[in-house]
């Protein structure tokens, strides 16, 4: 048998449909007998029943599961918190599910939460997913997904975002404002979605100023620590960048070590911006400027959008809100 429903074990205990599902909720009027013959064929197909589908529920499990890459980048803990308060607000609890970027994971989660286990999800895709057929299926289990700052763009749901391209431009832009000739940017080679966006608001501002486009200026970075430490350490050694747009704080921390144990002056020598939304870099010696996303709001609206088609004010899939990134520039920055 290769698909193993309600329909399926009635035709092979010839019984209705009904009878199962009166057996898997316990009612008293169905015969133990056919009740027990029900329940071992169904241990027995490795069966569960799916009690929150839309043809059986009737109520709902008043959850919400969130799909992030990680925990420890700030942003993330910023959205979790205000996609949390509107959560509690409607009476709903969120369980948070790490991918730690790896596809198998994310199939994995979203495989185990199509059984009604929650009655939505938000989440932030995991940048190394090429293909996408196991979220489609969520659509037809009526389980809604809102994604927020990493989107799929052929996944038909509500988005948020925020305005990558514009930022990007703003921060490479405001380096060459500074003065800076060779620009490197610090990127994360699995993020897809959102580094695209980014590397072409980089290069656009690059073009802009006259300056050339250098693919080993271009710096493709992975979540490890380690490793970003020696190609950030080479760069620097080897090319003798002059700014750096990084994108995301840990490569900034990363390049400020770096810079420390070569002597390396932040900014006469080496300017740096980075996107961040930690209150660190206001204490970093010198501050760091900084590309600051309003992770608070996007997980607020992203929770608005769920809770919208979870109570029928909106069915439609295509909304995207994309929210404005604030530039804080700090003296890393700064002319002298």
């Amino acid at each position: 048998m290769n698909k193993i429903d309600i329909k399926t074990l009635a035709k092979e205990l010839n019984v209705s449909p009904a009878t199962i599902t009166r057996a898997f909720r316990g009612y008293s009027d169905i015969n133990p007998e056919t009740k027990e013959r029900i329940l071992a064929l169904a241990k027995k197909l490795n069966y569960h029943p799916n009690y929150y589908a839309s043809n059986l529920r009737e109520t709902k499990s008043k959850t919400i599961a969130v799909i992030i890459p990680q925990l420890r980048d700030i942003f993330f803990s910023l959205a979790i918190d205000g996609l949390e308060s509107l959560a509690n607000q409607k009476g709903y609890h969120i369980l948070i599910y790490r991918t730690e970027n790896q596809y198998e994971k994310e199939v994995s989660f979203i495989n185990y939460l199509q059984n009604g286990r929650v009655d939505g999800i938000i989440m932030s895709g995991c940048a190394e997913a090429q293909d996408h057929k196991y979220l489609h299926q969520l659509q037809k289990r009526n389980i809604p997904v809102v994604f927020f700052d990493r989107i799929y763009d052929d996944v038909k749901a509500p988005k948020v975002s925020t305005d990558d391209y514009e930022s990007s431009y703003k921060a490479t832009k405001l380096l060459a404002e500074r003065g800076c000739k060779k620009i490197a940017h610090l990127g994360y080679k699995n993020a897809r979605s959102i580094g695209k966006t980014r590397m072409e608001g980089y290069q656009d501002a690059l073009k802009d100023f006259g300056l050339p486009v250098d693919e080993q200026l271009i710096i493709n970075c992975l979540d490890d620590n380690e490793q970003n430490y020696a190609c950030i350490s080479l760069a620097i050694k080897s090319l003798k960048p002059d700014g750096i747009f990084a994108a995301g704080e840990n490569l900034a921390f990363i390049s400020y070590k770096i810079c420390h144990e070569l002597q390396i002056k932040i900014p006469d020598a080496l300017k740096i911006i980075s996107y961040s939304s930690s209150e660190v870099a206001d204490l970093l010696n010198p501050s760091l400027t900084t590309i600051t996303q309003p992770a608070l709001e996007i997980g607020n609206k992203a929770a608005m959008l769920l809770f919208q088609i979870l109570e029928g004010e909106s069915q439609a899939v295509e909304n995207q809100i994309i929210l404005q990134s604030e530039l804080i520039e700090r003296e890393s920055t700064r002319m002298r």
